[in-house]
């Protein structure tokens, strides 16, 4: 019942909020997924399972499966063209990256270069490594999609789940819900899935192709390294910067367009080499964003402003923890005072104001 729940909770984060997340993904949004936590549990059940057999040739064949899931895990990628990747050429090891579609099986197709972290680019590229790996593995599409599908089920339910929450669909379901989850701008979450929409055309027209590499690498490499205790992070790109005699105030963009300012010392601007142009991960605190009803004016000097929805409360005896969804890709969470009528009276669906002050927000470089 309690995996059930979970499953029904990325169910609707899917499904509620600023229309319709599940374009992203090429699969029915009917379908239940994995949480995080879930995910990494069957994650180390495939590890285990990779090493865990005396004959060499039946390590050899899990070592193939291991690396198909962390790519599909980690990419999002589709079984096909998982299974068309060559390895030695599709992997960089240098830049850490991988190119489906190189020479797939789906003609016509442009390639898409996803971005690995450091740490797992290595491990495959250890795993690939291995004594005979070269010689009898050139291709992936030596694997059989059948065999690879059964394996996938049978470490799924060895974990407790149904077989088809770990099957390659429902794994990629799952990394889109995840990506989402982790506030990954919408568009490079479709970049990274390989998924195109027209209704995200305008948010092509400020941020190119490379603009939104640049974000998913970042993202990457923070989500397998550094961790923060800030709930708000967002991912900008610098648009100006208004130096002063003591302090500079820094603009940013998010990538659908929100505007984010900052205030820091020169010194700051000069060893973070902040200039126009440049990506860095501009975080606030939950405790020090502030909500007032949608319905009211404006009636403050604070320099960061969004209009929003809630979409989740959680009411505690002393605090309240809000989630405002602003756009398809950029939610904040507020945590306030549950003392006072306003508060009390707020609801899942009510308009909101969130604001935040300058000084609130701390710059960081990955």
């Amino acid at each position: 019942m309690a995996d059930q729940k979970k499953f029904t909770q990325n169910q609707d984060f899917l499904t509620s909020g600023e229309k319709d997340h599940s374009r992203i993904i090429s699969i029915a949004r009917t379908g239940p997924c994995l949480d995080t936590a879930q995910l990494n549990q069957l994650e180390q059940s495939f590890r285990k399972w990779a090493t865990d057999s005396p004959r060499a040739d039946v390590r050899f064949s899990r070592r193939r499966i291991l690396i198909t899931f962390l790519l599909i895990r980690y990419t999002g990628a589709k079984l096909k063209e998982v299974l068309a990747v060559n390895p030695f050429t599709d992997i960089d090891t240098q830049n850490h990256a991988v190119t489906y579609c190189r020479s797939g099986p789906e003609t016509g197709v442009k390639p898409r270069t996803v971005h690995l972290s450091e740490a797992l680019c290595h491990e495959i590229q250890k795993l690939t490594h291995t004594p005979g790996f070269k010689e009898k593995a050139k291709k992936m599409p030596d694997l059989d999609p059948g065999f690879v599908r059964r394996k996938f089920y049978e470490r799924a339910a060895a974990c407790g789940f149904a077989k088809e929450m770990g099957g390659p669909e429902a794994i990629r379901r799952a990394r889109g819900v995840e990506l989402m989850q982790g506030n990954l701008p919408l568009p490079a979450v479709q970049m990274i899935l390989g998924h195109t929409s027209a209704s995200l055309t305008s948010s092509y027209v400020t941020f190119s192709e490379t603009d939104i590499q640049a974000v998913a690498k970042r993202f990457m490499e923070k989500e397998s390294g550094r961790r923060t205790s800030a709930r708000n992070a967002f991912f900008c790109k610098v648009t100006a910067i208004v130096k002063g005699d003591i302090q500079s105030l820094i603009e940013m963009t998010t990538l659908d367009g929100h505007p984010i300012i900052t205030v820091i010392t020169n010194d700051s601007v000069k060893r973070l080499g902040l200039v126009p142009g440049k990506w860095v991960t501009a975080e606030v605190k939950a405790p020090q964003v502030m909500l007032q009803s949608g319905d009211a004016p404006w009636a403050c000097s604070v320099e960061n402003r969004f209009n929003g929805v809630v979409t989740r409360i959680t009411r505690g005896k002393i605090n309240t923890e809000c989630i405002v969804t602003v756009s398809d890709s950029l939610q904040i969470c507020a945590v306030i005072s549950s003392t006072g009528p306003w508060i009390s009276g707020i609801n899942q669906g009510d308009p909101v104001r969130v604001f935040f002050t300058a000084v609130c927000v701390v710059l960081h470089l990955d």
